[in-house]
């Protein structure tokens, strides 16, 4: 028993110091294969020491091995940059919170960070550190550490309060001193920047850094001497990009110091910021050049000041403006006074600026707004100004040249003055003009009437007077026409007016109007005798002269009239030499007038008179008994002109020829051809009542009875009643009772349809409905006699439908009765009037190849007026553009210049301008748009059209600032022309896109 309890004591103890001595040894081995790992990670070979720590953790005889092991894992994990080194950090710390490298873990890891850069990671770990864990030989490092971590990442505030620990730090003190001062540099705080940066200035490594910022630092305060001093003295060695900052200190330093001669070399070498000048570089070097008297210089600064709105560009702008007039560039010096009117930084540049933009508006015009608005809102915003008087009477003067007369009365119509009274009558008159010349007669007149009620300019009075006489006789008012020239005369300035020297003329016309041909001629005489140099109007004068003659039976003077006319050679020749023919007839000279009428035939082969002449020597011959010659020329003259007004009266009076030659078959032959071709006509009717005649002396009663059965416009047994309802109606109209001939009218055309006088009862209502200003109502009537046959209203109903066709833009209606007015017109000016309604009515339909060959049609014909000729060149301009043919199109816009007036002109001007740009020649085209802006600047939408062109002319001339300022301004005053806008905000970005690669102040869509 004692035996084996010895054994198996001995055994216990034997077991037991195995165990232990294993133990020994296994630990022995850890701390060998521990030491190697140390000594792995301290030759940063990091990667093999983290394996071997890794190893020995997991067999760790205890809980400080293991911990330690988990410390340089995670330690070797940060400086292998493995992505899960943060993890492993919060791991160590969690897992092993007693450990005594706790603190050192978050201090080596956040060293680490710091001496790599990373200066975020490395706030994240000082951020944990335990600072009074920190050993004291230790706190000056973690202190400038953690400071410039906290700088580096942006809070400045906790980063001065570490750096500020170690400002007395021997290794650390310098640095900190430089940060903290850097810090205040960036705060603006200049003084403490001064303070911190001097106390280390004379250290090596922060010399060359200092220079520059002490420069800065030094012009900040002000101190611009010794700011340039030190810049320049750090040129000498500074890199291009320094140079560049140090050039830009030395410049402004100057540049305050008023030394501008001296700071312009220094400005022009700064580079700017990433290549880019801003808004205050460019108004500095401009400023100087200003100052300098270098105008062009200056102004090549300035309008690089794109967009600005704040002092610096007011101040810029008003300089730009000064600039541009002492280079006497008017248009630009407008468009930089109103930007620095429009801002208020400082208000006496405002005013200033605002004086000067009212004035030169004055001089050249706004393409903005009238001149009198620009005025009148001066005086507004500054009642009290030194200016007033001066402005104010600019401002009377402005309602007249401005020409902007529409806006101009709506201005005037409440201001009561003298002065502004004085002003609106000759607006008032100046708007009646420009509205008569556009066509809008009634409207013209209103305005005449104002003018001569307002009676405060005798000489305005006097012309309103002229002219509402003259839109009373356009508008066939020719009573009160007449009233009116006489009142003109009565007058006692009218001798003074222009237009006193044909008041004979438009006494005379007016005169023979109202069919007193007496006084007709002897205004007329008077006319011609009065020498003018008017040929065209001369021409014409002698013309009316002899049909006053004419009508009054004075063949004689009529035929001297007509010779001086013929002699003349300016305007209706070919009427002139007929008219003249036809009186020898009445004088007894009918061998004369025949012979006169043959040469005329044969003379004037494309005169619309042709056939009249063809006509009236056929009857002549007749009346000679020459049978033969005249059934020949009746027959010549059917052929020649078959839709003449004179076929159904030559195959009457061939018929009237074969009656009186007995020749009864051939003449009932021409009666029934004129009775079926042209029924409802008077030569019908004449056709039909000598046809009885041969019937009834022929015993052929029933033949005729049938044959006059067919004929729809006879009823003999109605045709008393029908003759009777007539003349009722026509006495109402002879009588001018509107209203009474209306309703007899219907009421005849109601009972009698076909009536003999259907016809001219259709026209005669048409007319009277017109006057009433009832289109609709007269449309249909006017349509009976068109479609009826060729008669003596034939002609007239044509032009009054075609008329109301036009105005209802019934293009295609239009033109069917315009062709055929241009073919069968009797009268020139009708053919003009069917010329030049079709190129028109083409140009509206898109077919700008017939629109261009009728206004070539109608510019063919040398009588048209101005109104014409300028219709016709527009439609070959717009046709050409329309059709990409821009030499065609410059050509006649060129010669509408000339002749235009009003909306036509300003269309014209605007292309003149257009084309010169193309041409590259912009500085022309922008005195044609300046020409625009100011004689047509009530014509918005070109003023609109030529403010974009003026900005690309602008850019082109590398005036960035006029381009982008004008663009803005169209874009702004402009919105109810939106393709004009769309078009100045494309080119506005484009310009924007291009300024912002050297501008850094501009800011564009993508900002």
């Amino acid at each position: 028993m004692a035996i084996r309890t010895i054994f198996f004591t001995l055994c216990f103890f034997m077991l037991n110091n195995f165990s232990f001595a294993q133990q020994s040894a296994t630990y022995t081995n850890e701390l060998v294969d521990y030491q190697k790992a140390l000594t792995l990670y301290n030759n940063k070979q990091y990667q093999a020491a983290q394996s071997l720590f890794e190893n020995i953790k997991e067999d760790a005889p205890n809980k400080t091995l293991e911990s330690d092991c988990a410390y340089y894992i995670a330690n070797c994990a940060v400086r292998l940059n493995q992505q899960n080194a943060d993890a492993l950090i919060e791991d160590f710390v969690n897992d092993y919170p007693t450990s005594t490298k706790r603190n050192t873990a978050f201090l080596d890891v956040a060293d680490y960070y710091f001496a790599n850069g990373k200066y975020a990671y490395a706030r994240k770990w000082y951020d944990k550190v335990d600072e009074n864990s920190i050993a004291r030989s230790e706190r000056d490092r973690f202190n400038f550490n953690y400071g410039y971590s906290l700088y580096a990442t942006k809070d400045e505030t906790a980063a001065q309060k570490y750096l500020n620990r170690v400002t007395t730090s021997t290794e650390y003190g310098s640095q900190a001193k430089y940060y903290i001062g850097f810090m205040a540099y960036e705060g603006d705080d200049y003084e403490k920047a001064n303070t911190y940066f001097d106390q280390v200035s004379d250290q090596e490594k922060y010399k060359e850094k200092l220079s520059y910022y002490q420069a800065d630092l030094n012009f900040k305060l002000g101190k611009f001497e010794e700011a340039i001093q030190l810049a320049k003295a750090q040129t000498v060695k500074g890199s291009p990009q320094e140079k560049s900052e140090l050039s830009k200190i030395i410049g402004e330093s100057y540049f305050n110091l008023q030394k501008y001669d001296e700071a312009i070399p220094y400005l022009k070498e700064y580079k700017g910021k990433k290549g880019k000048w801003n808004n205050t570089d460019y108004y500095q070097l401009g400023y100087a050049y200003y100052k300098q008297n270098d105008f062009e210089k200056a102004i090549s600064e300035f309008n690089k000041i794109i967009g600005g709105d704040n002092s610096v560009a007011q101040n810029a702008y008003y300089h730009l403006g000064e600039s541009y007039i002492n280079l006497n560039k008017k248009q630009e010096a407008l468009n930089a006074f109103r930007n620095a009117s429009q801002m208020d930084y400082d208000l006496k540049i405002q005013e200033d600026a605002y004086l000067n933009y009212a004035k030169i508006s004055y001089e050249i015009g706004n393409p903005y707004q009238s001149v009198p608005q620009v005025l009148t809102s001066y005086l507004t915003k500054y009642p009290n100004t030194q200016f007033k008087d001066e402005v104010e009477t600019l401002l009377i003067d402005s309602y007249i040249t401005s020409k902007n007369y529409k806006e101009a009365l709506k201005l005037l119509e409440n201001k009561n003055s003298f002065e502004n009274r004085v002003a609106f009558q000759k607006v008032a008159f100046f708007r009646g003009i420009e509205l008569y010349n556009e066509g809008d007669y009634n409207e013209a007149r209103s305005f005449f009437e104002k003018a001569m009620k307002e009676a405060k300019t005798p000489i305005f009075t006097t012309r309103a007077t002229f002219w509402k006489a003259e839109t009373d006789f356009i508008l066939s008012n020719f009573n009160d026409a007449l009233i009116g020239f006489k009142q003109f005369a009565q007058n006692g300035e009218a001798s003074e007016a222009e237009e006193f020297k044909n008041l004979d003329y438009n006494l005379g016309y007016t005169y023979f109007k109202l069919k007193n041909y007496s006084k007709s001629v002897t205004h007329f005489q008077s006319f011609v005798n009065s020498k003018t140099k008017d040929q065209l109007r001369l021409n014409d004068a002698y013309l009316r002269l002899a049909d006053g003659h004419f009508v009054s039976s004075d063949y004689k003077d009529a035929i001297k009239a007509y010779e001086k006319a013929i002699a003349l050679n300016k305007v209706e020749a070919d009427y002139a030499t007929f008219q003249k023919a036809v009186s020898y007839g009445f004088t007894g000279e009918g061998d004369t007038k025949m012979k006169e009428l043959n040469a005329f035939i044969h003379n004037f082969p494309k005169s619309a008179l042709r056939d009249d002449a063809m006509y009236e020597l056929a009857n002549s011959y007749i009346k000679t008994n020459q049978n033969d010659k005249a059934l020949a020329l009746y027959d010549r003259l059917n052929a020649e002109y078959p839709s003449s007004v004179f076929v159904s009266k030559a195959l009457l009076r061939q018929g009237l020829s074969f009656y009186n030659s007995n020749d009864n078959e051939k003449a009932l032959t021409k009666f029934k051809k004129v009775a079926s071709d042209f029924p409802n006509t008077e030569d019908a009717n004449q056709a039909v009542s000598t046809a009885r005649l041969i019937y009834i002396d022929l015993g052929r009663v029933d033949e005729y009875a049938t044959w006059v059965k067919t004929l729809d416009f006879v009823n003999v047994s109605d045709s008393e009643l029908d003759n009777t309802a007539y003349l009722a109606a026509e006495k109402q109209y002879l009588d001018d009772n509107t209203d009474a001939a209306i309703k007899q009218f219907n009421k005849y055309i109601n009972e009698f349809p076909n009536g003999i006088h259907a016809t001219k009862s259709h026209f005669y209502l048409a007319e009277l409905y017109n006057k009433k200003q009832l289109p609709e109502n007269a449309k249909p009537h006017y349509e009976a006699v068109v479609k009826a046959s060729r008669g003596e209203f034939t002609e007239q109903a044509i032009v009054k439908l075609s008329n109301i066709y036009l105005n209802k833009s019934e293009w295609k209606n239009a033109i069917a009765l315009l062709k055929r007015l241009e073919t069968e017109a009797d009268y020139p000016q009708n053919v003009t009037y069917a010329q030049s309604n079709l190129m028109n009515a083409y140009y509206q339909l898109n077919d700008y190849n017939q629109a261009v060959t009728y206004a070539e049609k109608a510019l063919q014909n040398s009588k048209i007026d101005n109104k014409v000729k300028s219709d016709a060149q527009i439609i070959i301009a717009r046709s050409a553009i329309k059709t990409n043919n821009p030499s065609k199109a410059k050509d006649a816009y060129a010669k509408v210049e000339k002749i235009a007036t009003g909306a036509l002109a300003a269309e014209a001007l605007y292309y003149n301008a257009y084309f010169k740009n193309k041409e590259a020649d912009f500085e022309a085209s922008n005195t044609a748009v300046q020409k625009l802006a100011k004689d047509y600047s009530s014509y918005k939408y070109y003023s609109a059209k030529g403010l974009v062109l003026m900005a690309k002319n602008f850019y082109a001339l590398k005036d960035a600032f006029q381009a982008t300022y004008i663009l803005e301004s169209v874009i702004s005053n402009f919105t109810e022309f939106e393709e004009v806008v769309t078009e100045a905000q494309q080119e506005l970005s484009k310009i924007k896109t291009e300024e912002a690669k050297t501008n850094a102040s501009v800011q564009t869509e993508n900002d």
